[in-house]
């Protein structure tokens, strides 16, 4: 009875090896034979006189042992030797300096054997597979994956692939309004696959700018096709994003085929990306020209710009400066993002008026972090402070009622002194 129940492992432990995915039919058969020519070596000392035979497809092997005849009584090791009498019952003509192959019945072995080599087999198994996953993703970095929502945690998800592989959604990766149950699908891109003693963790996102760039591949045929390159992206998630596009072809208009007629090219981004609006602008090497764009809605008066620094003084008109910051200063902010400069915006001040006056010069009377905080909203002249209504001062400049009050009796009696 335990002869049969031996045996029935055995089946079984080839037939959960030889469906595995991701091994190829040459490297199953030298780990199944390498796992054999172990087991044996431990039980007799050597495998070097073993010949193992495997047939993963159909799920069974053989082993032929080859010893050489001696004269009965000198035998001197079981494996390697067999008397001449021993070998004469398995075929009468053999002689002493002969070989002798015959099978061995890895069954007869017993129960620990054949648990020996099943946990030899799912170790080196275990390893094959993490380096299948590993090599599977390491050349996916960057691209688009589907797959199952399969658990939500607080600080993670833990996404199934269609071939059962776990990759991890952080929450630092996620878009701040994704909301996933457990069973639905998520797409993100492949961010990184960290492989730590030999253990793959495949990291997926959808917070990277790279995120954005591969559903624009999806979606329009012409980015895809190369017909029109992504040359800068900036986003802040879930909240918006700028795409600068450029075609090479004079026949293309890059921006109208990103977005598609009526928008419909761009509604499936926006709504993937849980709503993020998107401006998509065309990309140009000259620079003012680049850092106006990038203020779109805004229509700059004039800019003046310091290369070494990477800073830009854009100057717009009064109506035109909260079209710049945009809403939570998200416009202005992208726009440092996507050009690589830091833009300080400013008020036009008409020529004909009379003489203005930087904030920067009632430093001895004004705190450097208030100025900073009225620059942030255009303010960087004590004129385009007065000009703006205090309800709005205290609301744009987050700045206390008082701390307000102060300032523009400040600034009004700077004005009344040199009149």
């Amino acid at each position: 009875m335990a002869k049969k129940e031996e045996a029935i492992s055995m089946v079984d432990t080839f037939s959960e090896f030889k469906e595995l995915k991701n091994i190829d039919r040459t490297t199953m058969i030298s780990v199944l034979e390498e796992s054999f020519r172990n087991v044996l070596a431990k039980m007799f000392g050597t495998d070097e006189n073993f010949d193992v035979i495997v047939n993963p497809d159909k799920g069974d092997f053989e082993i032929w042992r080859n010893r050489e005849v001696v004269e009965d009584g000198q035998v001197t090791d079981h494996n390697l030797q067999i008397s001449l009498s021993e070998a004469k019952k398995i075929d009468n003509d053999y002689e002493v300096g002969e070989e002798v192959t015959d099978e061995v019945i890895f069954e007869k072995f017993g129960r620990r054997a054949i648990l020996n080599l099943r946990q030899t087999l799912a170790s080196k198994i275990l390893e094959l597979q993490k380096d299948a996953i590993y090599n599977k993703y390491k050349d996916r970095i960057g691209q688009i994956v589907s797959a199952e929502v399969y658990q939500i945690w607080k600080k993670e998800m833990l996404l199934i692939d269609d071939e059962g592989n776990e990759l991890l959604l952080p929450k630092t990766e996620q878009i701040p309004s994704d909301f996933y149950r457990k069973g639905e699908t998520a797409r993100a891109v492949v961010a990184r696959v960290d492989n730590k003693n030999n253990n793959p963790k495949i990291i997926i996102s959808r917070t990277s700018e790279e995120f954005l760039k591969r559903l624009f591949e999806l979606e329009v045929p012409e980015i895809h096709d190369g017909l029109i390159t992504i040359r800068k992206v900036a986003r802040i998630p879930g909240e918006r994003a700028k795409i600068a596009v450029e075609s090479y072809d004079d026949r293309i208009d890059p921006v109208g085929a990103c977005v598609g007629v009526k928008g419909a090219r761009i509604h499936g981004i926006v709504r993937e990306l849980r709503n993020e609006n998107i401006d998509v602008i065309n990309y140009t090497t000259n620079t003012s020209l680049f850092i106006q764009r990038s203020l779109s809605p805004a229509k700059i008066s004039s800019i003046r710009l310091n290369e070494e620094e990477k800073k830009a003084e854009v100057f717009l008109k009064p109506e035109e400066v909260s079209l710049a910051i945009g809403k939570g200063g998200l416009n202005i902010k992208l726009a440092c993002m996507l050009t690589g400069y830091t833009i300080d915006v400013y008020r036009d001040i008409d020529e004909t008026e009379e003489e203005d006056i930087y904030l920067d010069e009632f430093t001895d009377e004004i705190d450097g972090w208030v100025i900073e905080a009225l620059k942030a909203i255009g303010c960087a002249t004590a004129k385009s402070v007065l000009a703006m209504p205090r309800e709005e001062l205290i609301e744009k400049a987050d700045l206390e009622e008082n701390t307000v009050d102060e300032i523009i009796n400040i600034l009004k009696a700077e004005f009344e002194e040199e009149e």
